[in-house]
């Protein structure tokens, strides 16, 4: 269960600010929740809309891939990645390829490096690799000029009814790639329209490689309905994801327009990594905006840290603190107190980083930087669902309190065009 701290804001803001803003989250909760204004809204209710013949197939399709391959490759960018490998890291390890014996979970067309297409490549020469392209469109370019090579590459080996069997498209209908996988004869899942990239964590864009590393998408999607259950009220007492929206934009009127997520695990890189995605893409518009920033704890406090503790007070952290690693250590003496650590014989590493969680907050909080902190158990499916449904309803009050569109991102459709004007396409 998630529970949110918020007593390390109190310096900053109380409780009567809160209780203004009240009016406006209202009137954001109406906006999904009474006359629904905005048509994007497919992941607000998909917890317990889900068809559970999908979760099957899923299910069947991932236990085919885990027997049939040595290497699951997912090509996608942005939401079509960042959710898959934000929910693997959580449940397993950033280390999951060296722990876990097959398949080795591979990234690919998220960015437009040769260098890594090639190496991905040749690694997987001589083994048995199936392929997820997750592509709403089809025609985004990362992922475009990925599966293309990976295409050829299964032909070449296979032929094409060969690759066949080893091809899988997650994507809308009707768009060119469903078109493409049904002339084709490719397993397809189809993302619901109303569900933007971004947003798509909890569709087969995000559970089908989740489920092909073993973890257990039930789970996923229960946590996820519990947290549908907990903020569809509102009421005298804003629930904590609508708290969290109210405060996070009381600092922006503040001036505080920079919030660093902080998490204390390796493993949450990639969450804030999907979180930074969800928040920058929603809310950077007309001007406005929180800018979205990330870092894992204690390793970035020796590097911004100092910025962080003494530098410009125009910025708010959140952490996610998981009080309670999958593995833990005792730590034992050393000959002669060399290191000068014996003072910590017999207490566990995780007991050392709950105590650097805890100085952190103190000290940036004592510094002029609020915290506000989300507490979870342990790194659970179950946790993970509600953590991802927490922030998506969260992102989307939070920007309808800023006066702006969650779903779209016609930023992002700029630097398209200007990219293909010089690559000298005709028709965009």
């Amino acid at each position: 269960m998630l529970s949110v701290d918020f007593s390390f804001i109190e310096e900053f803001i109380n409780n009567e600010q809160i209780k203004s803003i009240h009016g406006e989250i209202f009137k954001a909760h109406e906006k999904f929740h009474g006359n629904k204004v905005f048509e994007a809204i497919g992941w607000l209710n998909l917890p317990k809309e889900y068809d559970k013949k999908i979760i099957e197939k899923i299910i069947n399709e991932a236990k085919a891939i885990r027997k049939n391959c040595d290497i699951f490759i997912i090509i996608g960018v942005g939401g079509s990645y960042l959710g898959a490998r934000a929910a693997i890291e959580f449940l397993h390890s950033g280390n999951y390829n060296i722990l876990e014996n097959t398949p080795k979970i591979l990234f690919i067309g998220n960015n437009i490096s040769s260098d890594e297409l090639f190496e991905i490549m040749q690694f997987c020469k001589n083994k048995r690799i199936c392929v997820n392209i997750i592509s709403k469109s089809g025609t985004t370019i990362e992922p475009a000029i990925a599966f293309g090579f990976f295409k050829n590459f299964l032909e070449n080996i296979h032929g094409k009814d060969g690759a066949r069997e080893r091809i899988y498209c997650t994507t809308d209908l009707g768009s060119n790639l469903e078109k493409l996988a049904h002339k084709m004869g490719y397993k397809t899942f189809i993302i619901p329209k109303n569900v933007g990239g971004r947003y798509s964590v909890l569709t087969a864009a995000g559970l089908l490689p989740v489920a092909v590393s073993g973890a257990n998408i039930k789970k996923i999607i229960a946590g996820a309905l519990n947290a549908l259950n907990f903020y569809s009220i509102f009421g005298k007492n804003l629930n904590n994801c609508y708290k969290y929206a109210a405060v996070r934009n009381l600092f922006y009127r503040q001036g505080k327009i920079t919030e660093i997520m902080v998490g204390y695990h390796p493993k949450m890189h990639y969450f804030t990594e999907w979180w930074k995605q969800l928040f920058g893409e929603s809310e950077g518009k007309d001007g406005k905006g929180i800018f979205p920033a990330s870092a894992i704890f204690s390793t970035d406090l020796h590097s911004i840290g100092q910025y962080i503790q003494q530098g410009p007070k125009n910025l708010f952290e959140t952490v996610i603190n998981i009080k309670k690693p999958n593995h833990d250590l005792i730590i034992n003496n050393s000959q002669n107190d060399f290191d000068n650590l014996n003072y910590l014989c017999g207490k566990t590493v995780n007991f050392v980083n709950q105590k650097a969680l805890e100085a952190t907050l103190l000290a940036h909080t004592n510094g002029g930087v609020p915290n506000i902190v989300l507490n979870l158990d342990s790194f659970s499916e179950e946790n993970f669902g509600h953590l991802v449904y927490f922030f998506e309803k969260a992102c989307a009050i939070s920007a309808c309190l800023l006066g702006v569109n969650p779903f779209d991102q016609p930023g992002v459709e700029n630097y398209k065009k200007e990219m293909f004007k010089l690559l000298g396409k005709s028709n965009f």
